[in-house]
């Protein structure tokens, strides 16, 4: 397929990295204005460009990668010289309907919501469209399963989806980081600290998605009675470690609807 994504900044490079490392058959284009910080990608065979409209004509999908004020400049420069497209928007905040209201009835409006993970084929991206568009809704899950996982939600849980997929890899670095200072504070290097603590997080959520089962339940196997496991447990929750977690996504959903 061609991939047209407007947006050039962390997100939009992460999927045209993903794509491109990803070794998929998909013709990719990025626009940014200010093109310097992602040259890199042409050497993988991704076209970079000032122009929005840089053979966007020929695009299959048009993905939008932008700040939410940006959309009317932007949709502006481009419905002019577009018909029958696919329109895929990764927009904090933009609703499907808003955003088929915004391009016409001639263009199919799907709502995406990746992480930047997505240069690693590691996103989780939610995904949300009008079922007289599954055809063409169906064809974005293809292309991000190749850089994830790819449910397709309804449209109600899509502001909750940038909080728990998105910003919810901001939350897990952080964490990340406090188990690093945690192990520097016990006797590593950092790096040594850091090294053990990413692989840790990924092993617990590699057992999780490979065996479908609730956290708890995985909990269970490495908590021994009276061991040093549910000791720690028992103290980090004793300061709101869950419950902080949980206020915090709740906030961070509450400032999207505030917008």
């Amino acid at each position: 397929m061609k991939v047209h994504i407007i947006g050039g900044g962390n997100l939009g490079a992460a999927i045209a990295l993903g794509m491109a490392k990803n070794g998929s058959d998909h013709q990719i284009t990025v626009t940014r204005r200010n093109t310097a910080n992602i040259l890199y990608l042409e050497k993988l065979g991704v076209t970079v460009t000032t122009d929005n409209k840089h053979n966007i004509q020929e695009a299959d999908v048009i993905i939008l990668t932008i700040k939410p004020y940006q959309v009317d400049t932007v949709l502006a420069e481009i419905l002019p010289v577009i018909s029958n497209k696919t329109i895929a928007s990764a927009v904090t905040g933009l609703s499907t309907e808003s955003l088929q209201k915004k391009i016409g009835e001639n263009h199919q409006a799907i709502r995406i919501m990746p992480n930047i993970a997505a240069q690693y084929a590691a996103s989780a991206t939610c995904i949300t469209f009008n079922e007289k568009h599954a055809a063409e809704g169906q064809k974005l899950v293809t292309i991000f399963e190749e850089l994830g996982t790819a449910p397709v939600i309804d449209e109600k849980l899509m502001d909750a989806a940038t909080v728990l997929a998105a910003s919810g890899t901001a939350f897990a670095l952080r964490y990340i980081r406090a188990s690093m200072q945690a192990g520097i504070e016990i006797g590593f290097d950092w790096k040594t600290a850091l090294a053990i603590s990413a692989q840790t997080v990924k092993g617990a959520a590699e057992m999780v998605m490979e065996e479908q089962i609730h956290p708890e339940q995985l909990i269970d196997r490495v908590t021994t009675p009276q061991g040093c496991t549910i000791t720690g447990l028992s103290e980090m929750e004793s300061h709101g470690f869950s419950s902080s977690l949980i206020r915090g996504i709740k906030a961070a959903v509450k400032k999207i609807k505030d917008l």
